[in-house]
């Protein structure tokens, strides 16, 4: 019985959204504008008109950037996680998370020896120098 009453408030739940949906749905179909024009088929975003295309090509340094951000924020929740439980965790959790950290200060140190965290390119040497202006 009790199974029963179980699947039947589920199948409420299920059809009473389904039907908020399909109102929701409706309604918009019904209300909603209709009007034509040159500018309606323009892409509109924020109050400003999009110029250009929207094909834009970034230097793989920004998608590195944002891996190594993705990277330390997700590490930074393991910290996190760690500082709620350090009291249950004790000795043994803290020699963890401090080995923790300094992989990640050892992570970091090399990003930053082989230049991965720079984001302009090293100036190359100008051969105009190189030119002797006596002759």
């Amino acid at each position: 019985m009790a199974d029963l009453a179980h699947n039947g408030s589920f199948l409420f739940y299920v059809l009473a959204a389904i039907g908020l949906c399909s109102i929701m749905i409706g309604l918009a179909a019904f209300l909603g504008g209709r009007a034509q024009g040159r500018s309606k088929n323009k892409p509109f975003e924020s109050g400003v008109e999009s110029v250009g295309s929207a094909r834009l090509r970034f230097s793989a340094k920004f998608y590195l950037i944002a891996m190594f951000f993705v990277i330390f924020d997700v590490e930074a929740l393991f910290l996190f996680a760690w500082s709620v439980s350090v009291r249950e965790s004790g000795w043994i959790g803290f020699i963890e998370a401090a080995t923790f950290i300094v992989l990640l200060l050892i992570g970091l140190l090399y990003l930053w020896r082989i230049g991965a965290l720079d984001w302009a390119p090293k100036k190359q040497p100008s051969s105009s120098r190189n030119i002797d202006p006596s002759k």
